[in-house]
C-alpha cells in the first residue's frame, strides 16, 4: 500500500478543503494508494503521539463548500523551527526536520503534498533538499506568488473586501463621511486594489508605493463641496507612508516568526486629522473576516484542479515541485521557482493602469 501524507499550513484559506477532496477523489481512482493527513501542518508528525488520520472517500465528503481546512493549520513552529520551552521559561527553536523525515518513512509514507503559501514552500523547499518526496500547492489569498496565475482563495477574499466597499460607500454618503476600510495584504496589495475597483473606492493604498498624505488629502478635497460629499479610502494591512511607518508589532507567541499586522487604517485616520481633515472619518478592520467562510465557484474549481494536479505529480514522482495555474493550463514549476521571487503590484500592472485611468488615488 502506497501512502501520501497531506499538510494544510499557514493562515486558513478559502478552499483548503477542496483541495483535500480532490486529493482523495483522485487517488480513490489508483489501486494501492492511502491518503492520510497532518493535524494542523507539520506539527501532527512531530508531535507525541503522533496526530494522524486516514482520509477516505468518506472523510472528505461534501467538504468542498466548507471554510477553513479539516486537517486544521498553524503558521508556529515547523520541523525547522521546532519552539521548546527551557527549564528558565524562556523560548528557543529546535531543527527537527530530519527526525521528522525519519518518521515519515518509518510511518510509510511515500511523499507529502504540502499545501500553504511562500512560508509553507520554503520548508517544502528546505525538505526535499534533505530527500523528502514532497509536491506543493499554492495558497495565499494575497495572491503573493509570481510562479503561479493565481492563487485559489483569493478571489474569495477579494469578494469579500468587495462586499464591505459597497457597505460603506452608503453609509460614506448618508453621513458625508471618510470611510476607511482596512484589509489584509502584508507585502502584496491585490485585494486592495482589487477591491477598490471593484467597489468603486477613490483612493486605494498599497505595501508596494508609500502614501504621501497631502496627496490623499487632495484627493479627499476634491469629493466635498461646502463640507458636504463622501470618499472611500482601501488601504493593505502592510502600506506604510512615505516615512515608512508601518503598524506592527512583534508577537508574544512561541513560534511565531511574523510581524503581526493590524491598524494602520487607524493610523491614516489620525494622520488625516493631524492634517488638518475635518471631515468625519470612521474606519473599519475587515481582518479575519477575509479568510472564513465559503469558498466562492472559482476558487472551488481552482482548488479542485491544483488537488487532482498534485496526486499526478506524485504518481509521475515529480517531487520538489509545485502545482501552478498558468493560463489556461494547470501546469507545474520547481519548489526553487515558486519560492524565487513576490507576485507584487507594480505601475506596469493591467490593473494599477486600469485604477489610476477610472482617477483613483494611491497617495503617490
Amino acid at each position: 500500500m502506497n501512502r501520501v501524507m497531506l499538510v494544510t499550513g499557514g493562515g486558513d484559506c478559502p478552499g483548503l478543503n477542496a483541495v483535500i477532496r480532490a486529493v482523495v477523489n483522485r487517488a480513490s481512482q489508483e489501486k494501492n494508494w492511502e491518503v492520510v493527513g497532518s493535524i494542523e501542518a507539520f506539527n501532527g508528525i512531530l508531535r507525541e503521539p503522533t496526530e494522524i488520520v486516514v482520509l477516505d472517500e468518506h472523510a472528505v465528503r461534501g467538504i468542498h463548500y466548507q471554510g477553513g481546512t479539516i486537517l486544521q493549520t498553524t503558521n508556529k513552529g515547523g520541523p525547522f523551527a521546532w519552539p521548546v520551552k527551557q527549564n528558565d521559561g524562556t523560548w528557543i527553536t529546535v531543527d527537527r526536520s530530519d527526525e521528522m523525515i525519519r518518521k515519515i518513512s518509518y510511518l510509510g509514507i511515500d511523499a507529502v503534498i504540502n499545501i500553504g503559501g511562500d512560508g509553507s514552500q520554503r520548508i517544502s523547499q528546505g525538505l526535499f533538499e534533505k530527500g523528502l518526496n514532497i509536491v506543493g500547492v499554492p495558497k495565499t489569498i494575497d495572491n503573493d506568488l509570481s510562479a503561479t496565475d493565481s492563487t485559489f482563495g483569493f478571489q474569495t477574499a477579494v469578494q469579500i473586501a468587495t462586499e464591505a466597499v459597497d457597505k460603506l460607500v452608503t453609509t460614506a454618503a448618508s453621513h458625508n463621511r471618510v470611510q476607511i476600510l482596512e484589509v489584509m495584504g502584508r507585502d502584496a496589495g491585490w485585494i486592495a486594489l482589487n477591491s477598490a475597483v471593484a467597489g468603486g473606492a477613490e483612493v486605494c493604498l498599497l505595501p508596494e508605493f508609500p502614501y504621501d498624505i497631502n496627496k490623499v488629502m487632495d484627493k479627499i478635497e476634491s469629493r466635498f463641496s461646502k463640507g458636504r460629499g463622501f470618499i472611500n479610502i482601501v488601504i493593505s494591512e502592510g502600506a506604510r507612508n512615505i516615512n515608512g511607518q508601518n503598524v506592527a508589532h512583534t508577537s508574544s507567541e512561541p513560534g511565531y516568526e511574523n510581524r503581526v499586522l493590524g491598524g494602520v487604517g487607524f493610523q491614516l485616520e489620525k494622520e488625516l486629522k493631524d492634517a488638518g481633515c475635518e471631515h468625519s472619518i470612521r474606519t473599519t478592520v475587515l481582518g479575519h473576516l477575509q479568510r472564513g467562510g465559503v469558498p466562492i465557484a472559482y476558487d472551488r474549481v481552482l482548488a479542485s484542479q491544483f488537488g487532482v494536479k498534485a496526486f499526478e505529480l506524485v504518481l509521475e514522482k515529480k517531487f520538489g515541485t509545485m502545482v501552478s495555474y498558468r493560463h489556461p493550463y494547470i501546469t507545474h514549476v520547481t519548489l526553487k521557482e515558486a519560492i524565487m521571487s513576490p507576485n507584487l503590484v507594480t505601475m506596469d500592472t493591467a490593473l494599477m493602469k486600469t485604477a489610476l485611468g477610472l482617477g483613483i488615488c494611491i497617495g503617490i
